[in-house]
């Protein structure tokens, strides 16, 4: 079993930065692949961007350019900083993780969730 925990969301006015954390317990962390993802009301879950074990990164195409996803394996967590937040970012942002050398994309592939953190942007 893997635990996740994130932290970091809250109400932030339209221009302004977050960094998401999520720290992970229960297995070894650097054998995780770790991945963001948001759910806005009344839209489907989606990925956001995914870190592989060596770093390799995945970002969704709408995601490119203010979003960065990193991990520190010493500190077990993985951060999503996000730049130019805009009202439309309002989700739950919620960790994921899966013991997997690959980077999946889809929400299904992925085994272990946390319970998510709230990002609503002001305009």
């Amino acid at each position: 079993q893997v635990q996740l925990v994130e932290s970091g969301g809250g109400l932030v006015q339209a221009g302004g930065s977050l960094r998401l954390s999520c720290a992970a317990s229960g297995r070894t962390f650097s054998s995780l692949l770790m991945g963001w993802f948001r759910q806005a009301p009344g839209k489907e879950r989606e990925l956001v961007a995914a870190i592989a074990l060596g770093g390799n990164t995945y970002y969704a195409d709408s995601m490119l350019g203010r979003f960065t996803i990193s991990r520190d394996n010493d500190k077990n967590t993985v951060y999503l900083q996000i730049n130019s937040l805009k009202p439309e970012d309002t989700a739950v942002y919620y960790c994921a993780a899966h013991e997997t050398p690959f980077i999946f994309i889809t929400a299904q592939m992925y085994a272990y969730w946390g319970q998510g953190t709230q990002v609503t942007v002001s305009s």
